[in-house]
């Protein structure tokens, strides 16, 4: 019956500023590169810890700790990814972070994270991002695929060209309601 099924966890979608921030990354591997490449992407002031690390790691502007993970690594961080394959570690980051209440993925594990992170394409200011609700990475970044097929530099041109002319809609239209429409109107003309 449909009441036996389990219903399916549902994520807040959010796009963070994380520019300056400190974010911590547990491991040392290609999954820890990944992610640290990533928050960097952000704009992110990127911890790595880890007993030892990838090369890749050590070229990235980020700062090294070489040790065993310590609940101590999370002063000052904005949030953490734990890139491990040891379990124990693992549920100590989320453990941790949460004891502090700073954000926290788990590479691979969706149930031991607060957060779950999307495939995303970005083309300029436009961020597209899938999420299977951690269901399947694969699927996500399949769809992430056609998406970015779809949007390429030339909607990134239409985004920059929309946001110059905020500040003049601002100040001609008096109504939030009045803005959304002249933005509605250049947007569906743009794609005719």
């Amino acid at each position: 019956s449909v009441s036996e099924i389990p219903s399916e966890k549902r994520y807040y979608p959010v796009f963070l500023d994380l520019a300056g921030r400190r974010c911590l990354v547990v491991g040392g591997g290609p999954v820890a590169l990944e992610k640290a490449s990533g928050l960097l992407e952000a704009g992110a002031t990127t911890r790595v810890v880890a007993p030892s690390v990838v090369d890749g790691l050590r070229r990235l502007p980020v700062e090294v700790l070489e040790h065993e993970y310590e609940s101590g690594d999370l002063d000052g961080c904005f949030l953490v990814i734990s890139a491990t394959s040891d379990t124990a570690v693992n549920r100590r980051v989320r453990a941790d972070a949460d004891a502090r209440s700073i954000p926290c993925n788990v590479a691979d594990v969706p149930e031991l994270c607060s957060f779950i992170l999307p495939a995303v394409h970005r083309e300029g200011p436009i961020a597209i991002a899938v999420s299977t609700g951690g269901a399947s990475p694969a699927l996500a970044q399949r769809i992430r695929a056609e998406l970015a097929a779809r949007y390429g530099p030339e909607h990134a041109e239409l985004a920059r060209l929309l946001r110059a002319l905020r500040p003049w809609a601002k100040a001609r239209f008096g109504s939030y309601e009045e803005r959304r429409d002249f933005f509605r109107d250049l947007v569906r003309r743009a794609f005719v």
